[in-house]
């Protein structure tokens, strides 16, 4: 017997169509995984009130809710509840089982207050506190003279002990069946974690006999369980987690693990497979004698870095070979990235071929563009954005056809089908997590052989851009170009915003411009950040037409005129969102003030801090914070303070956000994962990505019995777009 009031309707779950036994045809799911693929709403318990909360909870416009996504949504914590041995030893504030009697019941006297309800045991006595409950339920579970197991909270109340709406009560019978741990499960309004648990009991009853896709002897080395059996001991614990150490991820059980190596080896195998795709398709040598890249280095106004060389001379490697170049170049913000993608493009035109960069934004392209001419030397550069006009537009692409253009820079308007080239090499795409992949395919694909060279100005964590971009070789820029400013950075509470104010008077008389950003464009009723547009307004006030905004709602153009007043000089102070955090360079620019620090992700505080110290003069960044502050709010700005290492703050932005909002997955169209968790298993990925690579070496179709096995398991983690690679050109 118990309070649990939740729906149970058991509804039969509607039969799946019939499927092929096989896995051999491409698209085709092993029917094998058809009871994990199924819909959530055919579980015992999910009747019409639970599914819709079901769905919202693990379900997408794309999708229905499915047992699979039952079974991943594990528990995020357990709560042991032990039997106390007495009243008058259980210790309050903590949740706790009590054998008691039933001794009296004490209706509220008026309107609607408490129904308390009096318990004992031979060492003292409690009362139980329920408010809104039907006085004819409460008296049904818990009849006079009965003895029951109540759970829940004690709590002092006017001097006496007392339980609150216990969590569970229940009979002999019910104490029988009670688990020892109680799994805590990520709920939704309505939808209580123990029914949550309820309902997967159902689902893991569901689970089919899988094959074994791991290898042997790395699952005894780690006395990992099988798979069906990690699922059911992380679902149905025995013990309670250890309490959580503030500032540590919790430690894993080797069942926690198993699924985390699952998930990992899955996302490591489909990128392996998409890789040794890539390089079954045959290259051309892209490279020529080195005249051009000299030229473009002489005329550099600055030596190149040994991270630039290194990374240079990697490319041009990768452009020599016969096989075709994907590479990601890595780069902290001002650490010289465009300059190495100008001496590959070098390497191109020196072959007879073209090159093309495509940026995110026509403010970035028009930068590129701009930065590249006075280095090109004889190479013939043009810019290509949506917003030429059509005589303009109709003679770039005659001559990007005819090869009277070598490189070319432009938007996205670059992969659309008009524009075609005599002869693309090098395709360079600017900030990659801006593109889909397939936007990056598309250019590729303009050429034959074309090479790829991905560029971003993110610091990704190592664990990050294996997972990401782990079809790519990886150069990294860790080392800034000489002559580099460091950036003072300061915590200022918002209370002193008119001393940074009057601060930025002395600024503009010394002829340092200023960047101001906000978080918002407009008021928000909901949300108390200062808008860009008021904050324009009330500096203008101060400083007059010498303030310009900037912001996303702006029209294009509109954007361009005011970075480009700011840039000329014509307005000294720019108000801006956060369209300024990539790529945007005004060496002048020394001070950026940051509203509302705290709201903002350690990466991007990171990226907007590097659009200052690009110049000559010291440069100062002010990070203005409304208190009292959170622990990871606190920990983001004390970041900011102490370090500029753009990858040691990304591994902290990390730790603190994980790894779904430092990639922004849901806008980038990247799956965060659901059972690994990238901040604390870096030596699983690892583990996954050299156990994934010896795999396709061994094993290129997954024709052997165990990469049988490794098909079903794409298939179980949704990554079977991959297996049709495997037949595939």
């Amino acid at each position: 017997m118990t309070s649990d009031t939740s729906q149970t309707l058991s509804h039969r779950a509607e039969a799946p169509p019939p499927r092929p036994s096989g896995d051999d045809g491409p698209g085709l799911r092993p029917s094998i995984l058809d009871p994990l693929f199924a819909p959530a709403r055919g579980l015992p318990g999910v009747g019409p009130k639970i599914a819709p909360l079901i769905e919202k909870l693990l379900g997408s416009e794309e999708r229905p809710a499915r047992v699979a996504d039952l079974l991943f949504h594990l528990p995020q914590s357990g709560v042991a509840r032990p039997l106390c041995g007495s009243i008058r030893d259980a210790p309050t504030g903590e949740p706790v089982t009590l054998g008691v009697t039933v001794v009296a019941h004490r209706p509220p006297m008026l309107g609607k207050r408490a129904f308390r309800v009096l318990v004992e045991d031979g060492t003292g006595d409690i009362s139980l506190v329920f408010f809104g409950m039907p006085r004819g339920r409460i008296e049904k579970m818990l009849p006079i003279g009965a003895h029951r197991y109540v759970s829940g909270r004690i709590d002092l109340w006017d001097g006496t002990r007392q339980m609150v709406h216990p969590s569970r009560i229940l009979d002999e019978a019910g104490l029988a069946s009670l688990p020892a741990v109680e799994p805590i499960y990520g709920a939704t309004e309505g939808l209580t974690s123990r029914v949550i648990s309820k309902i997967v009991h159902g689902a893991l009853d569901r689970l089919p006999v899988l094959p074994e896709w791991q290898d042997p002897a790395y699952l005894a080395r780690n006395r990992f369980p099988p798979f069906a059996e990690a699922l059911r001991i992380e679902h149905r614990p025995e013990e309670a987690p250890p309490p959580p150490v503030e500032g540590q991820a919790p430690p894993a059980s080797p069942a926690r693990k198993r699924l985390a190596y699952d998930e990992l080896l899955a996302s490591q195998l489909a990128l392996a497979l998409v890789r040794a795709r890539q390089r079954r398709k045959a290259g051309r040598v892209n490279a020529g004698d080195g005249h051009l890249k000299e030229q473009v280095a002489a005329a550099l106004p600055f030596a190149l870095t040994g991270a630039q060389a290194r990374a240079v001379e990697e490319i041009r490697a990768d452009m020599a070979a016969e096989r075709r170049m994907l590479r990601l170049l890595q780069g902290d913000v001002g650490s010289g990235k465009t300059a190495v993608a100008l001496l590959a493009m070098a390497s191109a035109v020196e072959a007879g071929r073209q090159a093309a960069l495509m940026a995110p934004t026509e403010i970035l392209a028009r930068q590129h563009y701009e930065r590249l001419v006075p280095l090109a030397g004889a190479m013939r550069l043009r810019l290509l954005t949506g917003r030429d006009r059509a005589a303009e537009r109709r003679a770039t692409l005659a001559d990007l056809a005819a090869g009277e253009i070598d490189i070319v820079v432009g938007t996205h308007a670059l992969f659309q089908e008009a524009v075609a080239f005599r002869d693309l090499g090098l395709a360079v795409v600017d900030e990659q997590h801006r593109f889909g992949v397939h936007q990056r395919l598309a250019l590729g694909a303009k050429g034959e052989a074309v090479d790829i060279l991905v560029m971003t100005a993110t610091p990704i964590p190592r664990t990050l851009a294996l997972t990401f971009f782990g079809d790519m070789d990886v150069s990294v820029l860790d080392e800034k170009p000489a002559g580099r400013q460091p950036i003072k950075t300061i915590t200022v509470p918002v209370e002193r915003i008119d001393e940074v104010v009057a601060g930025l008077h002395r600024a503009l008389q010394a002829g340092d411009r200023v960047y101001w950003i906000c978080p918002l464009v407009a008021e928000s009723e909901y949300v108390d950040l200062a808008a860009a547009a008021e904050r324009f307004e009330d500096l203008q006030k101060h400083f007059g037409d010498a303030v310009g905004l900037i912001h996303g709602k702006m029209p294009g153009p509109e954007k361009d005129a005011a970075m480009e007043a700011f840039a000329a000089g014509r307005t000294r102070v720019l108000v801006s969102t956060t369209v300024v955090e990539v790529g945007v360079d005004v060496p002048e620019a020394t001070i950026m003030v940051i509203e509302h620090a705290e709201r903002f992700g350690l990466a991007q505080l990171h990226q907007l801090r590097g659009r200052v110290g690009r110049g000559s003069k010291a440069s100062s960044c002010l990070l203005l914070y409304r208190g009292p502050l959170g622990q990871v709010a606190k920990a983001r700005l004390e970041m900011m303070r102490g370090s500029e290492d753009g990858f040691r703050i990304a591994e902290e932005d990390l730790r603190l956000r994980g790894e779904g909002e430092v990639l922004g997955t849901r806008q980038s169209g990247m799956a965060a994962f659901r059972l690994a968790r990238l901040e604390s298993d870096g030596d699983l990925l690892e583990a996954a990505r050299d156990d994934a690579r010896l795999i396709v070496e061994r094993d290129p179709r997954l024709s052997s019995e165990r990469g049988r096995a490794l098909r079903v398991l794409l298939y179980l983690f949704e990554r079977e777009a991959a297996i049709r690679l495997i037949g595939a050109g």
